[in-house]
């Protein structure tokens, strides 16, 4: 039996971390295979350290036949070998421990791979003793079981011809859900749990937690439009066992560690977020929010989330406004605009071209003075943008290729335009090669990348950066210094002010007798200050290198103490 780091009564330590995404395969190569891998990250430990973050996420480096990038994992409990050994795991959790920070793994258990070991023996048998591991339903006239979409497109359902029905998949039909109505898989989900746990790890982001549970009935989706297949979250998404499942996750691991906890929610609600990360009757630390990251996409769904609107800033204040006042008195926000999921935020919410320094910047200050823990994925720092993916040939990501595939064929989009929604919309401008320097392979690899790197990394990198007064990752540097010695910003509550500008967002963050005014601007010309800054004492922070000017310059950020 396994040996519980029992938990000891203490402050939360994740409010008060700095949460740094890395993407194993994407960041630095040691071996010049083209992949990154374990060994390249320990490199960059004491980058990581000098930046000031405190914890680190970790993208899954677990056996997989990546199908999906590692999110389909065949082996909970090993390392893929393109990524390195047990070993070297052992030696980065050592490595970010010896340096006071912590590490936090991926925990992906809405579904396995369908080379897992518990599929392979299920799909071939109905007696399989993993049979009730997965989710399998007899067709109908001939059909799938019911028409849900999955995410990455098609039918959520595939035919298994040794056993004569169908099994469901959310996502890529090599992504078996995993049946959480099952004693037995819950069990070994909570023993793989407590495995990673004591060998060292701090915590968990939890991978599409909010999909766990199911509709028993697996009725129809809605079809108004006539598709063969629709995306039904309403059955799938925050269904009828969730929280029942959270409480029992709870109780039988997460209760016994000191450990950090985050789910990510798509489609989540803020009251589905309130209730779960609720200090006293809740279960997880935080969620990851979807609701201000879909701001500029048309409808939720593979084949709407393609197609854009025009992204208004005033949304994204909205909606970050009430989450912030919505768990202002229970749960815990985290803070996120980049991931491996999404497009750069600098290429979306900003300039990335003329004002790219100045709006990189801005959105940083603007995330991480809000209440909350925020959360910087790799690059980020630094200020890098979407790629300019010139052919369908060079995207890698399964979702993305086949939403060409869709937007081509059955939209009937050219495919010059399908291919600016992906150069746009694509996860892939988020793992292009971390760019470490302006040498031919960005400093990540000595080797051909898996994926291409941006040409601009030729002036956008860390070694141009390390140095440059004002630069984007200098402006971070000071953003995670300024939230470790200002406890306003950590506990501090936030109030929305002088909100008649829709290209302004004007926030204040109080406690205890000190008041700080956050000002950002959306806006590629100059607006006017806010009144309130007139009662301002001192600058604390900005992104330019004064505050001389009588308005706010293009993308401009400044962090104001107010008089009391």
């Amino acid at each position: 039996m396994s040996q519980h780091r029992t938990a000891q009564p203490r402050p939360a330590w994740w409010k008060d971390a700095v949460v740094y995404q890395v993407y194993p395969r994407s960041f630095r190569d040691s071996d010049g295979d083209g992949v990154g891998d374990i060994r390249g990250i320990v490199e960059k430990l004491d980058y990581l350290q000098d930046l000031g973050v405190t914890v680190v996420w970790l993208s899954p480096v677990y056996l997989s036949p990546n199908d999906d990038n590692g999110y389909d994992i065949s082996d909970y409990r090993d390392i893929d070998p393109q990524f390195g050994t047990l070993a070297d795991w052992d030696a980065l959790a050592a490595g970010l421990h010896a340096r006071g920070m912590k590490i936090v793994m991926d925990l992906v258990v809405n579904h396995s791979s369908d080379e897992h070991p518990w599929f392979v023996s299920a799909r071939a048998s109905k007696s399989s003793p993993y049979r009730d591991y997965y989710i399998w339903r007899e067709g109908r006239d001939n059909a799938e079981p019911n028409n849900w979409a999955a995410i990455f497109g098609g039918s959520a359902w595939e035919w298994n011809e040794a056993t004569g029905d169908y099994y469901l998949h959310l996502f890529s039909k090599k992504q078996p859900d995993l049946n959480w109505e099952s004693l037995g898989l819950r069990a070994a989900v909570y023993d793989m749990m407590r495995w990673w746990l004591d060998r060292g790890v701090d915590g968990f982001r939890m991978d599409v937690i909010n999909a766990l549970s199911k509709v028993q009935s697996f009725p129809d989706g809605p079809n108004p439009d006539g598709r063969r297949y629709v995306f039904a979250p309403e059955f799938f998404m925050q269904g009828p066992r969730l929280l029942e499942f959270y409480a029992e996750m709870k109780r039988e691991v997460l209760s016994h560690y000191d450990l950090m906890t985050v789910g990510e929610a798509a489609l989540g609600t803020v009251d589905h977020a309130v209730a779960v990360t609720d200090a006293d009757t809740g279960y997880l630390d935080m969620v990851l929010s979807f609701e201000h990251v879909d701001i500029d996409m048309e409808k939720h769904g593979f084949a709407t989330k393609w197609h854009r609107v025009p992204f208004r800033p005033e949304r994204l204040k909205a909606v970050l406004t009430h989450w912030q006042s919505a768990m202002a008195e229970r749960g815990w926000n985290s803070l996120y605009l980049n991931n491996h999921d999404q497009p750069r935020a600098v290429s979306r919410f900003g300039d990335d071209t003329r004002y790219r320094r100045e709006s990189a910047t801005m959105l940083a200050t603007c995330l991480h003075l809000l209440r909350g823990t925020p959360f910087v994925y790799q690059g980020e720092e630094i200020g890098m943008t979407n790629m300019p993916f010139a052919a369908i040939s060079e995207f890698r990501d399964l979702e993305s290729l086949n939403g060409y595939r869709d937007l081509v064929d059955n939209q009937g989009i050219a495919p010059d335009a399908a291919l600016d929604k992906l150069r746009f919309r694509s996860r892939d401008n988020a793992r292009t090669p971390m760019q470490w320097d302006g040498s031919p392979g960005a400093g990540f690899t000595d080797g051909t990348p898996w994926i291409g790197i941006n040409p601009n990394h030729a002036t956008v990198n860390v070694a141009a950066e390390r140095d440059q007064p004002g630069s984007v990752l200098n402006h971070y540097r000071a953003l995670i210094a300024l939230r470790k010695s200002h406890p306003v910003v950590v506990d501090g509550r936030y109030d929305l002010v002088a909100d008649t500008d829709p290209r302004l967002w004007a926030y204040t963050r109080s406690l205890a007798g000190t008041r700080l005014l956050v000002l950002c601007s959306f806006a590629p010309d100059a607006i006017p200050l806010p009144e309130i800054a007139d009662t301002a004492r001192s600058l604390l922070l900005g992104n330019y290198p004064d505050d001389a000017a009588a308005e706010l310059r293009p993308y401009e950020a400044r962090v104001y103490v107010l008089e009391p």
